[in-house]
């Protein structure tokens, strides 16, 4: 049976937090002893040098989040676990992606963007002090996924949009150049995706408003008693789905836990009262952690030797030979072997193929082409997966799936699937068609 693989990444820009632990580390170890899940952990250090420019730091953070994972339960003998830079056919694949990225999508990208808006309400320059690598950041983070075809990577909401670009660019690079990649999926937990912080803001390095994982039992505390709250009076009802109390308990409790705290705000609890049952929930479920965690922080040789040999792993099972296959794609070739890529060529010419790709419009597309010749013409789609899911059910029912509903029309039932190219008959779709079940595509 084919495995899943699924990709996680945090950028060692500083001490690893709440926010962290609940949206990426809980959930990807927990999938990754899901039977039939490859699983892939990575320190997005290159991602580190687009804001960070301590080395000290890089360092730090990048020995703290692999101990964070290894005390939370990862077992680096049955994952892939590595550092970003370590696999050099990343950043390769970066630039072959933005050779076929478009601008127009990257002047979109939330980081981007928020950074800009900054500057104009500033009164500066629209790109004053944003660096290349803010812009390029989504470029980057599509290689991480793609270079190993990953499936499913978990995100919080606020990152949906770079797995959507990841997909994007994946398209593009398949029309030009034939099917090499899978298209990834956002994973999502809805109720723990993004975790509020002290101030109720995103939990984040940036805002300054995080609760470290492993702070000590007292301090973690005295943080939890600092979450910014309203001014409603013991006895009076609370909203719990507005609280930041709340949701970072939610993240934390069971189904059942979190229901009894909900109504204990509709009782009106005081809120020391709800920080502390937060406290002591949370402290529950880390504390044992953080004995692993410093246990680890004391052998960094170890820690290095892990991300080493997970490095060279890596590379030889998955990033070398499929990184191999990319450059004979777009033409980094053997020049020995110029005539026998052109019989190659020529031969995966003479078989029929589909070619999904999205337009200017944003809709999505696909042609059945046999050789240089475009058979039909897709209708277009709001997605890429209904498009993909079209191209499946032609590939396994053939002819059966079709009819020709009169003028260049075809049809699959009532679905209006697309036209017959100039000059093209309805046999020759069919003729086609029946070649993919045949050989069993």
């Amino acid at each position: 049976m084919t495995s899943t693989r699924v990709l996680t990444g945090i950028t060692t820009s500083g001490t690893p937090h709440l926010g962290n632990y609940v949206g990426a580390i809980r959930p990807a170890v927990a999938a990754s002893r899901t039977p039939g899940v490859e699983s892939f952990y990575f320190l997005a250090d290159l991602h580190a040098l687009i804001k960070v420019t301590e080395p000290e730091r890089v360092q730090r953070s990048t020995l703290e989040i692999a101990a964070t994972w290894l005390a939370c339960g990862l077992e680096p003998d049955k994952v892939w676990f590595y550092r970003q830079s370590e696999i050099v056919e990343i950043p390769e694949l970066a630039w072959f992606l933005t050779c076929v990225a478009g601008k127009g999508i990257l002047n979109r990208a939330h980081a981007y963007k928020a950074a800009v808006d900054k500057n104009r309400a500033e009164g500066e320059d629209e790109d004053a002090a944003i660096n290349a690598g803010l812009f390029m950041y989504p470029v980057l983070m599509a290689a991480d996924i793609l270079v190993f075809n990953a499936h499913q990577v978990p995100v919080g909401r606020d990152q949906i949009q770079h797995i959507e670009m990841a997909r994007d660019f994946a398209q593009r690079f398949n029309h030009l150049y034939g099917e090499h990649f899978v298209l990834p999926e956002a994973l999502i937990e809805e109720h723990v995706a993004t975790l509020p912080g002290l101030d109720g803001r995103k939990m984040s390095k940036s805002y300054d408003n995080t609760i470290p994982l492993f702070a000590p039992r007292e301090t973690l505390k005295k943080l939890i008693y600092s979450i910014v709250t309203d001014s409603r009076a013991p006895g009076e009802a609370k909203d719990a789905d507005a609280s930041n109390v709340f949701q970072l308990y939610q993240a934390f409790a069971s189904g059942a836990e979190t229901e009894r705290m909900r109504q204990a705000f509709a009782d009106g609890i005081a809120w020391g009262e709800a920080k502390q049952a937060l406290f002591e929930r949370i402290d529950a479920e880390i504390s044992p952690l953080r004995e692993r965690y410093e246990a680890l922080m004391a052998k960094p040789a170890e820690i290095e030797a892990i991300l080493r040999d997970g490095a060279q792993r890596v590379r030889r099972t998955h990033g070398m030979a499929f990184m191999q296959s990319l450059r004979s794609a777009v033409g980094l070739r053997d020049l020995s072997q110029v005539s026998e890529q052109k019989d190659k060529k020529a031969a995966k010419a003479a078989a029929p193929s589909f070619k999904q790709y999205r337009e200017s419009d944003g809709r999505f597309y696909f042609k059945l082409v046999d050789g240089d010749r475009v058979l039909l013409q897709s209708v277009g789609h709001e997605s890429a997966r209904t498009a993909g899911q079209l191209i499946a059910r032609l590939k396994q029912e053939g002819a059966a799936a079709v009819h020709h509903a009169g003028a260049t029309a075809v049809h699959a039932g009532e679905e209006l699937i697309g036209h017959l190219h100039e000059g093209v008959e309805f046999a020759e779709v069919v003729e086609a068609l029946a070649q993919f079940v045949v050989e069993g595509e």
